[in-house]
């Protein structure tokens, strides 16, 4: 559980239906997510935060009626199946969930919380002849080269704010010109 994590609503009986019989489990719903664990295998699990999910509906299945949560493209694009025994629990746990992830859409709780303005800015380490040197730069800007322009630009860290990247699904500080993500996370080898 997050810090600011609350539990609202655990529910016993929800079947998963990933697999062609079903797997029954529980599922805990909190102010942040939906989270369904297989009663026999905590191991088999899924989280869905609220930021991911992009509906909640009921529709028909072979199981008959069931709880469906269709995930954003950007978090992987899948639909998850849902059944509750007994079947009258399936609309009012559909309520509960649409009005969650609404108040979230309106007010999103991620479960951390950072206070900016508390901070005590950190001098960078003077370790740099601990490094080890791995390989040449290829010509585009890699991880070393953003955390050097980072550092020279000499800036508070209360005036860069975070933004939200639909990529990742979480908020990251705003790219300068000439970087991607893509770049970031490139291992340069030595050629």
């Amino acid at each position: 559980m997050l810090p600011l994590e609350k539990i609202c609503l655990q529910e016993n009986g929800i079947w998963n239906l990933s697999s062609d019989s079903g797997n029954l489990g529980t599922m805990i719903v909190t102010n942040v997510r939906v989270v369904w664990y297989a009663d026999i295998n905590e191991a088999f699990n899924v989280s869905m935060p609220y930021i991911t999910i992009e509906s909640i509906t009921i529709r028909e299945s072979k199981f008959g009626e069931a709880l469906v949560f269709v995930i954003r493209q950007s978090s992987g694009g899948y639909v998850l199946g849902f059944r509750a025994d007994p079947r009258e629990r399936l609309r009012p746990l559909l309520t509960e969930l649409q009005a969650l992830h609404r108040a979230y859409n309106d007010k999103p709780i991620f479960g951390v919380e950072i206070n900016w303005d508390n901070e005590t800015p950190t001098s960078p380490a003077d370790d740099i002849e601990d490094l080890q040197e791995i390989g040449e730069p290829r010509g585009e800007m890699g991880p070393n080269l953003y955390l050097a322009s980072q550092l020279a630009q000499n800036k508070p860290d209360s005036e860069i704010k975070p933004v939200y990247s639909p990529y990742l699904g979480l908020a990251i500080e705003p790219l300068k010109e000439g970087f991607t993500l893509k770049s970031l996370f490139e291992v340069q080898t030595s050629s």
